[in-house]
Order: C-alpha cells, then structure tokens, then sequence
C-alpha cells in the first residue's frame, strides 16, 4: 500500500493557501442535502460541528457523555499557542513551526505543522469573538505565559482553565447550530463500529448507553474526533471514559494505525498514592514558569524540603539546560526527573517525585500574583494532597498523558478508508514523536475550524455519494458484529472485573512500553499482553443486561480493544530501533542521556494495516522529508 500524503507542491508558505483555492467547494442549496457524522465533542469535534453547521450541511453530532460539555478537552489547563508576538519578542508563524518539528524530534509532517502555525493566529480572534475569557496585562491587550519548548511567550491562557474555556465556547457555536437546525446533538452515545459501503465510509453503529440500543446511521462522510488512547496504561491524566474504541475498531475496518509508540508521559503529575486509583491528575505545565524543580543532593535525604538549605539542592534542569532551564520540553522533563529518581533522590514516601517549589516567585512577586496565575491549581493541589504550594513544595512525578500517536491521515485529515476522517488527538499527523505544551488546543480546533469546512468540502464534492440508507447489507453487518461481542462478554461468567484485568494490562504497558523501553521488555509485554488478553475472553464477569444501562458492559468492550492494541503499541516500539522524543528506548541514547534517533532508517511515520486479532500487523511507511527545518541533535542546553 503507498501513502499518498497529498501534501501540495510550492513553497511551504503557500501550500495551504493555495490548497484552498484549488479544492472544490459544495454550493449552499447542495449542502443542505449531505449528511456527515461526527463522532466525539471535544475541540475538534465540537468545533468541526460549528464549523460545518454554519456552512449549512445536516451534521448529526454524537457524544459519549449526557452533555458535551463533560469532554476530556475541558481537563486541559496551561494553555494554547499561537503566533501572534504580543510580547515582540521574536515570535512568528515560521518560529512557531520550527519549534514544533524541533519539539516533536523531527518525525512530523512539516506541511501539516506550518499550517497548524499558520491558522493559529486565527483561532485566538475565533475564541475572543466567542467571548473566552484569556488573561488580560494591565492595559487590556491579551496576555502570554512560556510553555516548554520554545524561548518566546506565546500561550494564551485563562488561569489554570483554558481548556474548559476553550471548550464552551466551541460548545456554545455548537449549540448555536442546534438552535438552527444544522446539528443534530445524539448524547449518550457510543459508536462501536464504522459502515462501510463500496469501500467508502457511510456510517456508524452506536449503542444508546442509557437504554442499551445498537443504533444504525447513514451519512455522505464520517469524522471521528475521539480523542488518545492514554488510558490503555490505566493509569493516566486522561478521564476514565477516554478510549480507544472508535480509533480501534475504525483500524479493524482498514484505517492504518500510525505511530502508536508515540506516547507523551507529562512531567508534571501528582505522584501515583496507591491502588486505589482510577486515573492521575495533572498539574499543569505553566507552573513551570514560576516554579523550580529539584531534588536533594544526597540520595535518601527524608528532611522536609524548608530544612534542606540551597547549597543541598539540586536544581538539574536549570543545571542540565541552562538554556531552557525548567522550561524544556515534556519528554525532556520527564527523563530527567526518572533519572535523578533512579539514582535514589527522589522525595516522598515512593521516592518517585521531585519538587515543584514557588517559594521564590513568591517572594519576588508576591503571594497574590502567583494566586492570579496558578489559584485554581493551587486549590486542586491542596485539596488531594492536604498539602499547601503556597508554603511547601508541590511533588510531582511524570504520568502517561496525549498520544501523538493515531489514525494515519493525509494532508486533508483524510484516513486510508475515503470518506473517514480524523481530527484533533485521535490522528497522528501534527506533533511527531512529542507534543509541545498549549499544542494540543490548537491542532483541535485548528483541525476544526479551519481545516475540515474545505477539505470536507472537496472530498464531498469530487466523489460519487449514491443513496445509502440504514437497510443495506452492510449495516445489517456492522450491527450483527457488535452484538456478537457484546453476547460474548456478557455469557463468559468469569471471576475478574474488567477493571481487574484492565489494572494489570496497565502495570504491564507501563512497565515495558513506558517511560523508557528495551528490546528485552517489550518483547516481554508481546508475550504477557496476549496472555492476558486469553484470561480477559475465558474470565471476564460482566454482570447486567445487554438491552440497558449497563456501565460494566461499556467498561469491559473498552478494556477489550485495549487489550489488542495494546500489542500494537508494544510492537511499534520494538520495531522502532531509536530513541526520539516520548519513544526512549535505553539502547539508544547519547552519553547524556539524550534521545538518539536513527534518521537514515526511520524518518519516517510506520502505519500499521490490521490482519485479525493476535496476526502480525503489516507495517507501511510514509516517508518524511525536512526541506524547511533540517533534522540535528535535539538539544535544549
């Protein structure tokens, strides 16, 4: 199979604009009469919703939540970027798509991050217009904090809450079209498989979560905005009911799977306190503007941190970056926090944290700046910690948080399936091996806004849509497939809960396929994943009814597909023999503990084409060339 990315030629300044020009549009009278299904209402989906509404195609919009105001995309906290140089400090579109190559260790796809650069700079207008509340300076002009990665301020932010901001307003643009009659909102809705209908993508199967209901539906094109697949670890910043599901089972349907192995573990999480746990919480990375990381500098030292004196201190990452200082990039961060806690001078009970400490811009600011800042953040801390930031240290330790791994899309957010698109976290296309912070609000609503309204556009008017109805064989299909899986899960009877098996598969991804990868333990995990996964199909208890609310039922289809892609991810990562961005393996690595890629052997992004359940994948490759950005040694001293 070859990738045709159809990224178009020309200079890298004009290739979006000019891919505009030439894509063919869909007359208003005409787009009444198309349906697309957009599934997922998050950023990008709910966004995309808007966006198309407004255009006045019939869009039916499904959401796995009782309100889309519930998506994942409200837990972001730190920010968005945009090039917008508020703070004249050198930014621009150009800088922006170069720090995000650099930042993403040079395995993204340079047309698609210059133009997430380029569009930037129209999302702010688009949520100023909405009325998002981003900090203001004193003279009114919005306001801009730094973010790891880059040496210029250009993350807009609101307090600790931007991505709850950011989501009602796309939420609000949304309902706006459901007033009008453009969007049709279907809550409390799962989709479990994807229609096709002579090789183009015609519908969905969902399940209605509160009456238990297979549902069919028929539309001209399909758009999944389904976010990551961080919670295949158990253990992870992302809400309990983030999943795989649709991103699997559209794979199963012959969407390539890219880059899996991608996986960004965040550096600055509160510290794992047990087995009690169902998901991390995240503190957000704008705390590293004013906060300082360090450990004590003898290993073992159990003082509370205002008896260590500063002399005893040891600030690594303004030792070991002098450039960036606590401000490096995520997968920067967190290596070196493993690292100084391997070494046994982590702090804590676990000894598996560090020291995010604001007492000096307190002192130098002031208590009340750094609670205008950081407050609500501040609080959340307090209130799982029973400790107080504001006069002892925060603890914090690296957690699995956003896949840059996901579906392979084209220039057009197109999969390998015509018809099924992709947005926002559930692709693979903008972020490469590592996600710069305040990126992950921008590539969603970026995808959006003010990508899918013309790419959409061209593929609904270029291609034959003949009627489709909810009647023909292949839905019969579609429908008759996830029934079959939801019988067997609910006749199996086992002794272990979903949640059981789910723990253990987690313990077994992080270990092998987490923070740091070998040879040796990744080959363990393909051995110990398809075990468990025999155990999940023999001993399974999914106790309920399949034609009701069921939650263990819903619970268990997810633990499911997570415990066949969970041999994917393993298997990229074994097959990827380098070391670049969140993807660290031990045997590649620079003599100071740096990623060590391979570019001769794998500048390139690895699609996977799914054969059956427990068969080798087949591993296709896109090619990745860097004419704007040339790839070195990622280096942030």
């Amino acid at each position: 199979m070859t990738l045709d990315s159809k990224v178009p030629g020309g200079p890298i300044e004009g290739k979006w604009d000019r891919h505009k020009f030439d894509s063919k549009l869909v007359n208003p009278a005409n787009r009444r009469k198309l349906t697309v299904l957009c599934v997922g209402t998050g950023l990008a989906g709910a966004s995309a919703s808007a966006a198309l509404g407004e255009l006045g195609y019939n869009v039916l919009t499904f959401c796995i939540h009782d309100s889309p105001r519930r998506a994942h995309s409200i837990a972001a906290q730190g920010g968005i970027n945009a090039a917008k140089n508020y703070r004249n400090d050198g930014d621009s579109v150009y800088r922006l798509f170069y720090d995000t190559v650099k930042g993403g260790d040079y395995r993204a796809r340079e047309a698609n991050v210059y133009r997430l650069a380029q569009v930037s700079v129209d999302i702010i207008d688009q949520c100023v217009a909405q009325g998002v509340p981003f900090a203001r300076e004193y003279g009114g002009l919005l306001d801009n904090r730094s973010f790891g990665g880059a040496q210029v301020s250009r993350t807009f932010y609101a307090r600790g809450q931007t991505g709850q901001q950011l989501l009602i307003g796309a939420y609000q643009s949304m309902m706006r079209q459901v007033d009008a009659g453009t969007v049709t909102l279907m809550p409390q809705r799962e989709m479990l498989d994807v229609v096709i209908v002579d090789g183009q993508a015609r519908g969905i199967i969902t399940r209605n979560l509160t009456t238990g209901e297979l549902e069919k539906w028929a539309g001209d094109a399909v758009l999944l905005a389904t976010g990551g697949y961080g919670t295949a670890y158990y253990l992870s910043t992302n809400a309990v009911n983030s999943n795989v599901t649709a991103s699997w089972r559209a794979h199963k349907r012959g969407a390539l799977f890219a880059n899996p192995c991608f996986t960004q573990i965040h550096p600055t999480c509160i510290p794992v306190s047990g087995d009690h746990q169902s998901k991390l919480t995240l503190m957000s990375e704008s705390l590293r503007n004013d906060g300082r990381v360090w450990v004590p500098k003898t290993p073992g030292d159990r003082r509370p941190p205002q008896q260590i004196p500063e002399a005893e201190r040891d600030y690594y990452l303004e030792r070991r970056y002098p450039s960036f200082g606590n401000l490096v990039p995520r997968d920067v961060a967190s290596r070196a926090a493993k690292l100084v806690c391997d070494e046994g001078l982590g702090v804590g009970e676990t000894g598996l944290a560090v020291y995010l400490d604001f007492a000096d811009s307190i002192n130098r600011l002031g208590k009340d700046v750094i609670k205008q800042r950081y407050g609500n953040l501040f609080d959340m801390y307090q209130k799982i910690t029973d400790d107080n930031p504001y006069e002892v240290p925060m603890r914090i330790f690296p957690a699995v948080h956003y896949t840059m791994g996901g579906l392979w899309v084209d220039y057009n957010l197109m999969s390998t399936i015509p018809g099924l698109h992709v947005l926002g976290e559930a692709n693979f296309s903008d972020h490469g091996a590592n996600r710069l912070g305040a990126s992950a609000l921008m590539q969603g609503l970026a995808d959006g806004y003010f990508v899918i309204p013309y790419t959409l556009s061209h593929y609904l008017a270029s291609t034959a849509l003949p009627k489709v109805t909810t009647d023909h064989d292949a839905f019969r299909e579609a429908a008759s497939n996830a029934q079959g899986q939801i019988s067997r899960l609910l006749s199996i009877k086992g002794n272990k809960t979903p949640r059981e098996l789910h723990r253990q598969l987690g313990r077994v991804v992080w270990d092998y396929v987490g923070m740091s990868r070998t040879a040796e333990g990744l080959k363990k995990a393909l051995t110990e994943i398809p075990r468990l996964r025999d155990e999940f199909w023999q001993n399974v208890s999914v106790p309920g009814e399949a034609n009701n609310m069921n939650k263990n039922l819903e619970y268990a289809g997810r633990v499911a597909d997570y415990l066949e892609f969970a041999e994917l991810l393993a298997l990229d990562a074994l097959t990827r023999e380098e070391s670049c961005g969140g993807h660290f393996r031990e045997e590649y690595q620079t003599p100071y503990n740096e990623a060590a890629r391979n570019d001769e052997q794998f500048a390139h992004a690895a699609a996977w084409e799914f054969t059956g359940v427990g068969q080798a994948p087949v591993r296709h490759v896109e090619p990745l060339q860097f004419e704007y950005v040339k790839p070195s040694q990622r280096s942030y001293k």
